[in-house]
């Protein structure tokens, strides 16, 4: 039933853009019973070599849906996801949409506001600090929620 799962949620992730192995690594470590495997395991449960888990968790981590963890007394790591994962995702995609509203900005300023292609660009920025704003209240209605059902630490839930 796990690889049924896995399988089908990492097709799920994939159609939304993400790529195939961090989506069936990713799908793996979400419905593992602790949250986190070694490259090992996951290697031996997704039938893959360590350079694809290795490739995987790199592009997970940067993206801030998974952590790495060294084994007490190992050298091993442990791959986890958070039970927060997509509320870290998401808040990080802050920074990006500072950064293009930053760019967008000095678009708008470098072609002038009046001109067709400034307008278009000031309509875009606009929709883009919307956006980081809607994303803040959203995520702060999001941990008033998630007290409410989990506790004030989201113990014993992943996701």
């Amino acid at each position: 039933m796990v690889s049924k799962f896995v399988e089908g949620f990492a097709a799920q992730l994939v159609e939304a853009g993400m790529q195939r192995m961090p989506a069936r690594v990713f799908a793996a470590l979400l419905s593992s019973d602790p949250g986190s495997l070694t490259s090992a395991e996951l290697g031996e449960q997704l039938q893959v070599s360590p350079a694809a888990v290795s490739g995987a968790v790199r592009y997970l981590a940067q993206q801030h849906m998974v952590a790495r963890e060294r084994e007490p007394g190992s050298r091993r790591e442990r791959y986890r996801v958070s039970s927060n994962q997509w509320y870290e995702a998401l808040t990080n995609r802050d920074a990006v949409l500072k950064r293009w509203e930053h760019a967008l900005r000095e678009g708008v300023d470098s072609l002038g506001a009046q001109t067709p292609a400034g307008r278009r660009l000031s309509e875009t920025l606009a929709f883009f600090e919307f956006i980081d704003g809607e994303i803040a209240r959203m995520m702060e209605r999001w941990r008033v929620h998630r007290d409410q059902r989990y506790g004030a630490d989201g113990a014993g839930h992943v996701g």
